[in-house]
């Protein structure tokens, strides 16, 4: 019969790699980074749907109440989403000329805010209209959002 002997493994080297302090706290931060920005990225999408809800009401009732509702919770999702730094620093693109032109979605949104006021408050404008100003908002918001 053969004798099996055994074989002490202190010989073989260990060829592991230690991870330093930064690689895993850099992960960490990337993880917990990521689950903040998850978690505003639903934030924003549960205040577009009270956006678009209160944009139907807004519609249909035209009161100045109801307009408050609305700007406040535009203002909220433009709050979020500069807190968050979304798209909304400026957004470059070139003119005819090659020069840099730069856009401001903000303004378009406060703009079209403006607009949206004075209709209801001259209450000149049927609720399709209003509706039809709300839609407007909304895709700059979604704009900023996507």
């Amino acid at each position: 019969m053969m004798d099996v002997q055994k074989i002490s493994r202190s010989g073989l080297q260990r060829t592991d790699q230690k991870k330093t302090g930064t690689e895993v706290k850099t992960s960490f931060q990337e993880i917990m980074q990521r689950g903040r920005d998850n978690q505003a990225y639903e934030r924003l999408g549960a205040l577009l749907e009270k956006i678009e809800d209160q944009g139907k009401v807004l519609a249909d009732s035209r009161t100045v109440d109801e307009l408050r509702k609305y700007k406040q919770y535009v203002k909220e999702f433009m709050d979020d989403a500069v807190n968050l730094g979304l798209s909304l620093e400026e957004r470059k693109g070139f003119n005819r000329r090659g020069r840099t032109k730069v856009y401001k979605i903000v303004r378009e949104v406060d703009r079209k805010l403006l607009d949206l006021t004075d209709a209801v408050l001259k209450q000149e404008k049927n609720g399709l209209e209003i509706l039809n100003m709300v839609g407007e908002i909304k895709g700059l918001l979604v704009n900023i959002y996507a």
